[in-house]
């Protein structure tokens, strides 16, 4: 009889401990599922990091300018520049690009610029997703910049953000309309998404066999750096210098005050 309950015991011990064991081998899994799915959703954010560095740190090319003459005439030394303007893409060019002569070598260039906020940016929003600007004037160190070239018009839809195949959505035509109305109101700026707009420059020495690109940050303003021609592309300018820049406009130098 003892030994019947002893079995007995022994066996319930046993079914308690299977019992124990599977509930033990549940949990386990259970909470290694739980931890992969922590690990696959911090892997997620991670990435989803990264995407968002990257395009904030994304640079636009928004236009060129390379030198196509520079000569020295009755004492003056002049710099025939060409600027060539592309489209959202960065690659397509949207004309000829446009022939500016200054006296020396240093040149300003100026530009209406609007930075949409932060959010707008890092979601990478189809309208607010990138900084815009409008490319004004372009003028001579000996230049006085009330007389400098014009390049885009102001208060207009300036001719990068055009194009066949482009719809301009009105929400660009308003930034543009009333851009200082963008500068100075802080509650309609931040009815537009917009962080600041305002105006800016870069300005630098320019020499021939060099393309000076500049670019356009997602979240920031205008860069401009050079970057060595190849020796073909500079054969093409100048060809196209003694063509006479046929299908481009062209610019001199107003006189010196």
């Amino acid at each position: 009889m003892f030994r019947r309950i002893h079995q007995s015991l022994l066996f319930l011990v046993l079914l308690s401990a299977g019992g124990g064991g599977v509930f033990l081998y549940r949990e386990h899994n259970s909470t290694e599922h739980k931890l992969q799915e922590k690990l696959e959703a911090a892997n997620l954010r991670t990435e989803e990091l990264k995407q968002v560095v990257t395009h904030l740190e994304n640079k636009r090319r928004v236009a060129d300018v390379m030198v196509t003459e520079q000569n020295q005439s009755a004492g003056i030394f002049r710099t025939t520049l060409l600027f060539v303007e592309y489209a959202r893409d960065g690659i397509t060019q949207l004309n000829a690009g446009k022939y500016f002569t200054i006296e020396g070598k240093r040149a300003h260039i100026d530009a209406m610029v609007i930075k949409f906020d932060g959010k707008f940016v890092e979601s990478n929003d189809p309208l607010r997703g990138h900084s815009l600007a409008l490319f004004t004037r372009l003028y001579g160190e000996n230049q006085d910049p009330a007389h400098a070239f014009p390049i885009d018009e102001p208060e207009h839809i300036p001719a990068i953000y055009q194009g066949t195949h482009t719809v301009v959505e009105p929400f660009e035509r308003d930034l543009w309309k009333n851009f200082w109305k963008l500068a100075d109101d802080p509650e309609y700026r931040n009815s537009m998404g917009v962080r600041i707009a305002q105006g800016e420059g870069v300005w630098r020495d320019f020499d021939k066999g060099w393309i000076y690109r500049l670019t356009l940050q997602s979240n920031g303003g205008l860069d401009i750096a050079p970057e060595r021609i190849k020796g073909i592309l500079q054969e093409a300018l100048d060809a196209g210098r003694r063509a006479g820049g046929a299908g481009s406009s062209s610019t001199t130098s107003p006189t010196r005050p």
